[in-house]
């Protein structure tokens, strides 16, 4: 095998090739799975064990060897073919136009990325859902507005399945298929039965974050907050929290950004006061925590979610909802990325 292996090597530092077709079966002939070298390898087994040191070092030696060569004829080849070879006369004359992400995707990217920095992780769940993990898990009142035909899509006329109106729906199965500690982001698109105009639409999207251990106070919540504010809206940004009420989280709170438009002095846009709600929040109910299978008494967490078109409109200033979803192209090319 020694004395075939040499005069392999010797055939290959003497290969020679005119053009592309005649190095590709030099390959074929060499390196393939049917090739010569290849065929070395698969008799390497009957090589005597004394000799088996020596001969394997050679025939790595051979295939980097044959390897080598046929990168330094396609190089050769290469810089030798005319412009009109190197050309390829099947691309398109026209000019290539790039795109990118929508501003939605830009902005829940930009919402996930520094929710992650924080230690959360993605959690996802389906959209169409039951009564359960909507409502009922998360502390409604049975009669509550939500569960009504007019603000609620049921599938089917089917009053336990309903597309969801809120991504909370994932956050109670995880809490019911997870113990803590619970510290998850929850994006997606949610659904409500609502009339179409430019500050409404019947689909839109949330990302939600839910943290759940032993000992979380609001103070947490609070520092988790400023810090989002700041890296989303720039170092300046001030929040002040309102209290409010939703049925999952006691207490609750909505949470303002000082505008960024005005300063704060007031202008048109925060409606004079210098301010802009931008999310809701609150401390886990407790109701929730045992619903879900949860000791209420031994962990505690906060919740909070945002509307991503809302954060969408305070960042590019969208005043116009219907624009994220009609795929108007002068619109989506407002947000074309640059040549490269």
């Amino acid at each position: 095998m020694k004395n075939k292996i040499n005069s392999i090597l010797q055939e290959i530092e003497n290969l020679k090739a005119k053009n592309s077709e005649e190095i590709e079966n030099l390959r074929l002939k060499y390196l393939s799975k049917k090739g010569e070298i290849t065929s070395l390898f698969n008799d390497f087994k009957n090589v005597p064990n004394e000799q088996k040191r020596e001969i394997g070092q050679l025939l790595n030696e051979l295939k980097n060897k044959a390897q080598e060569k046929i990168n330094a004829l396609k190089s050769e080849i290469g810089g030798s073919q005319s412009i009109r070879e190197r050309l390829d006369l099947t691309r398109t004359s026209d000019a290539i136009e790039l795109g990118t992400r929508h501003p939605l995707s830009l902005v829940k990217n930009e919402i996930v990325d520094i929710f992650s920095r924080l230690g959360f992780v993605i959690a996802e769940g389906p959209e169409v859902e039951d009564d359960w993990h909507v409502f009922s898990a998360l502390n409604f009142a049975p009669n509550h507005p939500a569960r009504d035909m007019q603000d609620t899509f049921f599938v089917e006329q089917n009053p336990d399945i309903v597309l969801r109106s809120h991504t909370s729906s994932v956050q109670t199965r995880v809490m019911m298929d997870n113990q803590p500690p619970i510290r998850i982001i929850c994006p997606g698109r949610v659904y409500r039965n609502e009339a179409i105009s430019y500050r409404a639409h019947c689909f839109f999207h949330q990302v939600e974050a839910l943290y759940i251990d032993k000992n979380v106070s609001f103070a947490d919540l609070r520092q988790v907050l400023l810090y989002f504010a700041k890296e989303m809206f720039g170092e300046d940004t001030e929040i002040r929290l309102r209290p409010s009420y939703f049925p999952f989280t006691e207490p609750s709170a909505e949470m303002d950004i000082s505008c960024k438009i005005c300063g704060g002095k007031g202008c048109p846009f925060c409606k004079g006061t210098g301010w802009v709600e931008i999310l809701g929040c609150g401390m886990v109910d407790p109701n929730v925590l045992d619903n879900c299978g949860i000791d209420s008494k031994t962990y505690s967490g906060y919740a909070l979610g945002m509307g991503v078109e809302r954060i969408t409109n305070l960042k590019y200033r969208v005043k116009d909802l219907r624009m994220f979803s009609e795929n108007d192209i002068r619109f989506l090319r407002e947000f074309e990325a640059g040549s490269i």
